[in-house]
């Protein structure tokens, strides 16, 4: 008789999953095709002054990409089946905040310090680039979505909570700045969101913990859903995430990872993406795909072959 009761909420969680994937891949499309008819920022003369960047190709791509995914994927959370009333404002903040705080950055960012490490520096020194605008705003945005969403997983005192809320916060912070990190090369940070998201999809649908298996099941397929329909746009290299859309993407997963996994789960995920963030400080992401042959065929996956080397020769006798 236990049984039962299981595989009617796997089966609810997999419907509301199903359904919250469908609304976002549907609003994030409809997000995509109208900011390329009317851009969020500039007019039909100066739209590509702010929105079109040249890729590692020479080419220009669009950055329209970032918000419409944001855009999307907040809507379809708004919306999505499963979903409490706090669920759906921490998951409209994490994304909406990180998408704005993104953007921020895309238009009007500088190059001066790169990384996490350059940004705190130079704040430290007492220079507040854009991207110290951004880490600060994302960290204060996730806290705050980590303090909103519900969460049966939280127990102890006071201080237990808090230290809860403070990991979910991180995690939540931690996982927007590590999407971004992967989104140097076409369709990568959606596929590393896809590779990290699908198993944690999977997880909640099979977990028979009733409301936290739905609502972990919801959050986790509306980024996926959303992802999934730009994705094309991604690899065909018409269109980029951009830190807009990586941001985002990374910040609904880190939440829909608090709602699923219980304290030690999340304290192990925020290590793994605290040493991945630590990593890219002295290691190139790309440069270890490129050099490991299963991580290269799926980098490569649906996408345009390598461009050719000017000058270089067929045959390395």
């Amino acid at each position: 008789m236990a049984r039962r009761p299981q595989a009617g909420t796997r089966a609810a969680a997999a419907l509301g999953a199903a359904v919250g994937a469908a609304l976002g891949a549907a609003a994030a499309r409809a997000a995509f095709a109208a900011f390329r008819r009317r851009p969020p920022i500039g007019d039909e003369k100066t739209a590509d002054e702010y929105w079109t960047r040249v890729n590692h190709r020479g080419e220009p791509v669009t950055l329209l990409e970032g918000p419409a995914f944001a855009a999307g994927a907040v809507a379809a959370s708004a919306l999505a089946p499963g979903l409490p009333v706090r669920a759906r404002a921490a998951a409209v903040l994490a994304g909406a905040g990180s998408g704005v705080l993104g953007a921020y950055d895309d238009l009007f960012g500088t190059t001066s310090s790169k990384g996490f490490k350059g940004h705190l520096a130079a704040l430290a020194r007492g220079e507040v680039t854009s991207g110290a605008v951004k880490i600060l705003g994302i960290g204060a945005t996730g806290l705050a979505a980590a303090a909103l969403a519900p969460h049966e997983a939280r127990s102890g005192g006071v201080a237990a909570r808090s230290l809860d809320t403070l990991v979910d916060g991180a995690l939540i912070a931690g996982s927007a700045n590590l999407a971004n990190l992967f989104d140097l090369r076409p369709g990568r940070a959606i596929k590393v969101g896809l590779l990290a998201g699908v198993p944690l999809l999977a997880a909640s649908i099979a977990a028979p913990y009733g409301p936290r298996s739905r609502r972990a099941a919801a959050l986790t397929a509306v980024p996926l859903g959303a992802a999934a329909a730009l994705l094309p746009e991604d690899l065909g290299e018409r269109a980029m995430l951009g830190d807009s859309g990586a941001n985002a993407l990374g910040a609904l997963l880190g939440l829909a990872a608090t709602a699923r996994l219980g304290r030690p789960g999340r304290i192990a995920a925020l290590g793994v993406v605290a040493a991945l963030t630590a990593a890219s400080e002295k290691v190139s992401f790309t440069k270890v795909i490129a050099g490991n042959p299963v991580l290269n065929r799926l980098d490569m996956l649906g996408r345009r072959a390598p461009q050719a080397v000017p000058g270089a020769s067929a045959s390395r006798g």
